[in-house]
């Protein structure tokens, strides 16, 4: 393990506590691996991609909440063909008893395949409540968005923000993950002084190959410059190695300010490596005494 700063137990303990992971509908098998090595109740994102269906994306909720886990299905708002297509996966979820917790997101096609254009549209539509949401979680992005300005980027945010409080919600934000803790900061102070009060996850990448990380940054606009590579842990010359977030979270730990930041935890975009994951969490909690 990489040498890292000492940090104050406390703080470290509050960031790492009630941490949250991320699966695809396909990653139910690695679920049932890892079960052991996850703190019951943890708080497990389903992801909304092509090429799952409505059967796939239902039955990953019930496999989450069999396994005595929270499922937190994504609503993929571009990726939705028409209202009735929401209502029925609502539908679904409320029948499993797997509505309460949501996140919402535009997803990544660049035109609608139906009526709701972004994330905002389906916290409007009305549905969320009527089917038993309780819980809203929606994204956030230090770094910015490769496909979207600054300025609609954080238009879009607010209005989340202020949708998810006016129909009296609870909700948080998820970030995208990144590689350097001053753009993250930076983006929670701005957050915050607009009015942004909502609990933050800080996306963090579980440790996984050089190569297919930076590959995951490519697309999401992550900055993987050698200086922030250096920062990180890993070498832009030496793709085949392998890197977890330990001096990531040291630096995270070190330097978060409740009174600046607000509420803080962690959210691990596993990339399919569910028990790798949660057997790093615990070795780094471990070793670190956070």
């Amino acid at each position: 393990m990489n040498p890292v700063p000492t940090v104050t137990p406390a703080v470290g303990t509050a960031l790492l506590d009630d941490f949250s992971l991320e699966m695809t509908g396909k990653d139910v098998a690695r679920l049932e691996e890892a079960r052991d090595g996850i703190p019951p109740g943890t708080r497990i994102n389903i992801t909304f991609l092509a090429g799952e269906d409505l059967g796939m994306r239902l039955a990953a909720a019930r496999a989450v909440k069999r396994l005595g886990f929270v499922p937190v299905p994504h609503i993929s708002a571009r990726r939705l063909p028409s209202r009735g297509a929401l209502e029925e996966f609502l539908g679904g979820l409320a029948a499993d008893g797997t509505a309460e917790n949501v996140f919402v997101v535009g997803g990544d096609p660049a035109r609608p395949e139906g009526p709701y254009e972004d994330a905002l549209a389906v916290l409007r539509s009305g549905l969320l409540r009527d089917h038993g949401v309780r819980h809203i979680g929606i994204s956030g992005y230090p770094e910015g968005h490769p496909a979207i300005a600054d300025g609609p980027l954080w238009s879009a945010l607010t209005d989340k923000a202020a949708a998810i409080g006016a129909d009296r919600f609870t909700g948080d934000v998820i970030t995208q993950f990144g590689f350097d803790v001053d753009p993250v900061l930076g983006w929670l102070e701005a957050a915050r002084a607009r009015g942004v009060h909502l609990p933050v996850r800080i996306g963090v990448p579980g440790p996984a190959g050089v190569r297919r990380l930076l590959g995951y940054a490519t697309r999401f606009g992550v900055a993987t410059s050698a200086s922030v590579a250096r920062k990180y842990g890993f070498s832009l010359t030496n793709l085949m190695g392998t890197t977890g977030p330990d001096r990531f979270l040291h630096t995270l730990a070190r330097r978060y300010d409740p009174a600046r930041h607000g509420a803080v935890k962690v959210h691990f975009y596993t990339f399919g490596g569910l028990r790798h994951t949660a057997e790093w969490i615990t070795r780094f909690r471990q070793d670190s005494r956070l």
